[in-house]
C-alpha cells in the first residue's frame, strides 16, 4: 500500500509539471501574437508625405534647417466600393486615431512635418547686447566667473568698442594671463575687423580659491597689419579680489594705452628689457626719458641695479648727458642672471643729476622698479613677464618713474 500511495503521488506530482509548462508556453504564444499584431498595425506611409525619418538613423541636416517631425497618428483602412460606370474602382481612405487611447505605443517611423529656420530664432547681434558705453576711449568688452566646484576661473571675452582708426583694417589679437603665475599668455583671434571686433571666446584658468582673490587677470590687446608686424593697442589689468560676487556680470574696462603722450608727475623713461636662457643673461637699454623735473643743469644719467632679494648684485651707472626734459640717455648693459632666479630678482632704475660739488651725493629724480610679483605691480610686472615668456627678444615698453626716498 505505501508503494502504491508514493507511485500515485510521484503521477500526481508529474502531471502538474507538464501542465505548468503547457500554460507557461501558452501564455508566452499569445504574448506574441499579440505584438506581432501590434506591429502590422503600424500605417504605411501616405504615398503624398515625403520619406520618412526612422528613429535609428542619426542623420545630418544643415545647419540652417532643423527637421521636426511627429509620431504616427492615423491609420490608413481602404475600403473598395461598387464599379462606377466608367468601370473604375471607388476607393475611400477611412482615418482612425490610433493615439486616442491610452497607453504606451511603439512605433517605427515618424512623419515628418516640416523644418524649423533658425535664422528665425537666431539671437540679435551682440552690438545690440552690450553696445559700448559714450566716449571715446577704447574699451574691452569680458566677463569672469569662479566655478568653485571645479577650481576653474571661466573667463569670456566679448568684443572691443573704439578702436582707433589705425587699427580698422587688422586682424586683433588679444593675450591672456593670469598674474603672477600665468607665464603662457592664452591668445584670442577676433571674428571680424572694423572698430568694434567680436570674440565670443572663453578660457579657463586653473586657480584654487584661496588664491584666485589674489591674482590680476592681464589682458592685452595687439594688432597685426598685412605685413604680420604686431602692435600693441593697449591692455587691462583686472585685480579679481572683490570682483566675483556678481558671477556672468558684462564688464567694461578702458584699455591703458602702451605709447602715451601723458607723463607721469616725476616722468617717463623707455625701458628696453631681454633675457636669453641659454645664456643666462640679462640685457637692459634705457633708451630715453621725457618730462623729468630737473633740478640743476649739470646734466642726466641713470642708475641700473640689478636685486636679488635684498641684496644688490651689481650696479651699473650710465654717461651724463645734457640735462633736458626730454634726454636721449642711450644706456645699455648686460647683467648675469640665472634661470632659477628670474624670479627672485629686479631691476631698480635711478634717473638723477650730479651735484655741482663732488663731495655731495647724486640728486635722485626719479625711481623705478621692474620685476616678478613681489617686487612689482601692473605695467612693471607686466614687462618683467613679457620679458620672461618672449626670451631673446626685447620688449620696449614706457614706464612712469615714482618719486624717490
Amino acid at each position: 500500500m505505501v508503494l502504491v500511495a508514493a507511485g500515485l503521488a510521484a503521477a500526481l506530482l508529474v502531471l502538474l509539471l507538464l501542465v505548468l509548462v503547457m500554460f507557461y508556453l501558452w501564455r508566452r504564444a499569445r504574448d506574441r501574437s499579440r505584438y506581432q499584431e501590434l506591429d502590422a498595425a503600424v500605417p504605411p506611409v501616405p504615398a503624398c508625405t515625403a520619406q520618412a525619418l526612422l528613429v535609428s538613423q542619426g542623420s545630418w541636416v544643415k545647419p540652417v534647417e532643423i527637421p521636426f517631425t511627429l509620431p504616427p497618428r492615423f491609420t490608413t483602412q481602404t475600403r473598395s466600393s461598387p464599379k462606377t460606370e466608367e468601370g473604375e474602382e471607388k476607393v475611400e481612405v477611412m482615418k482612425t486615431d490610433i493615439l486616442a487611447h491610452r497607453g504606451s505605443l511603439s512605433v517605427q517611423s515618424w512623419y515628418p512635418v516640416g523644418t524649423l529656420l533658425a535664422g528665425l530664432y537666431s539671437s540679435p547681434a551682440l552690438s545690440e547686447v552690450v553696445a559700448p558705453p559714450p566716449g571715446m576711449a577704447t574699451r574691452l568688452c569680458f566677463s569672469v566667473e569662479y566655478r568653485h566646484r571645479g577650481e576653474q576661473l571661466a573667463v569670456s571675452l566679448l568684443r572691443l568698442g573704439n578702436l582707433p582708426p589705425r587699427f580698422h583694417g587688422n586682424v586683433t589679437l588679444v593675450q591672456l594671463r593670469l598674474l603672477p603665475d600665468d607665464r603662457r599668455p592664452r591668445q584670442a583671434k577676433a571674428r571680424c575687423t572694423g572698430p568694434d571686433p567680436e570674440f565670443h571666446d572663453c578660457f579657463l584658468f586653473q586657480v584654487s580659491g584661496a588664491r584666485v582673490t589674489r591674482a590680476t587677470l592681464s589682458v592685452c590687446v595687439l594688432s597685426v597689419s598685412h605685413d604680420s608686424k604686431r602692435q600693441a593697442v593697449g591692455r587691462v589689468l583686472f585685480p579679481l579680489q572683490g570682483e566675483l560676487g556678481q558671477a556672468g556680470r558684462v564688464l567694461w574696462r578702458d584699455l591703458e594705452a602702451e605709447d602715451h603722450n601723458h607723463c607721469s608727475e616725476w616722468g617717463d623713461v623707455l625701458v628696453s628689457l631681454s633675457y636669453s636662457p641659454s645664456l643666462q643673461r640679462l640685457s637692459v637699454e634705457v633708451v630715453r626719458a621725457r618730462g623729468l623735473q630737473l633740478v640743476t643743469d649739470s646734466g642726466v644719467c641713470v642708475q641700473v641695479s640689478l636685486q636679488i632679494h635684498a641684496q644688490v648684485v651689481k650696479s651699473k651707472r650710465g654717461g651724463v648727458v645734457k640735462a633736458d626734459r626730454d634726454a636721449n640717455l642711450d644706456h645699455k648693459m648686460a647683467f648675469k642672471l640665472r634661470a632659477e632666479h628670474v624670479d627672485e630678482a629686479c631691476l631698480r632704475f635711478v634717473v638723477q643729476q650730479p651735484s655741482h660739488a663732488h663731495s655731495e651725493p647724486w640728486i635722485p629724480l626719479g625711481v623705478l622698479v621692474l620685476g616678478p610679483f613681489m617686487y612689482a605691480r601692473g605695467p612693471q610686472l607686466q614687462h618683467w613677464m613679457d620679458m620672461v615668456n618672449t626670451a631673446q627678444e626685447p620688449v620696449k615698453v614706457w614706464h612712469g618713474l615714482g618719486r624717490s626716498t
